[in-house]
């Protein structure tokens, strides 16, 4: 007969990959060892390695976990039924939030992807354009321009929205004199004012 999962097996596995990553996020991902994420989990080797084999599988469940879960929080912030700006908002505010208390998790998926094997790799690029693609497609309506012409800006000018939003938490605190939701009312204000203009940017440099 066929082991039965635990009831609490994705509390333990939830709780052990919290812990590998402030491990990871403190240690980086070549010095941390099993034995260090086992006692900060508070579980034994055998039972981290019952539920993850290798350093490698934790960083791909940290990863994975991680933009598995801004993914479904995009998906439910996002109402198609409103205008173009306020859904930009909205996702704004959803990435700080999910951003919240997880700055280790943050830390891995930016350092430690690349390491992964190419069919783990290409699991996290997926949930990654996902992601991506959904803000492209708002910012396209806003400014339909930026998919256009010889220069497509489209792309360039959503991952610089992520560029503002991925490193929040180098100088972020929740004690600070700005607030999570300050901060992201006042970058897609920023982002709004500014994206509507990029296009008439010219090749040459003599317009800047």
């Amino acid at each position: 007969m066929a082991r039965t999962r635990a009831t609490d097996f994705d509390m333990k596995r939830r709780a052990i990959l919290s812990s590998a990553a402030r491990v990871f996020a403190e240690q980086g991902m070549d010095k941390a060892s099993m034995s260090q994420i086992a006692d900060r989990a508070d579980v034994s080797k055998s039972l981290l390695y019952h539920y993850y084999a290798s350093k490698d599988a934790l960083v791909f469940g940290i990863i994975h976990g991680h933009l598995t879960e801004l993914d479904a929080a995009l998906e439910a912030a996002d109402d198609q039924g409103s205008e173009a700006p306020v859904r930009l908002r909205a996702l704004i505010h959803t990435v700080l939030e999910a951003y919240r208390d997880a700055d280790s998790e943050h830390k891995v998926q930016l350092n430690g992807a690349s390491a992964l094997k190419p069919e783990q790799q290409a699991d996290i690029h997926t949930l990654e354009r996902r992601i991506v693609e959904r803000f492209a497609r708002v910012l396209g309506e806003i400014n339909p321009d930026l998919a256009t012409g010889s220069r497509k800006l489209l792309k360039p000018m959503t991952m610089s929205l992520f560029g503002m939003l991925n490193w929040v938490y180098l100088w972020f605190r929740e004690d600070g004199p700005v607030s999570r939701r300050d901060y992201a009312d006042a970058a897609t204000v920023l982002f709004l004012r500014g994206v509507g203009g990029v296009t008439s940017i010219t090749n040459s440099s003599s317009s800047l």
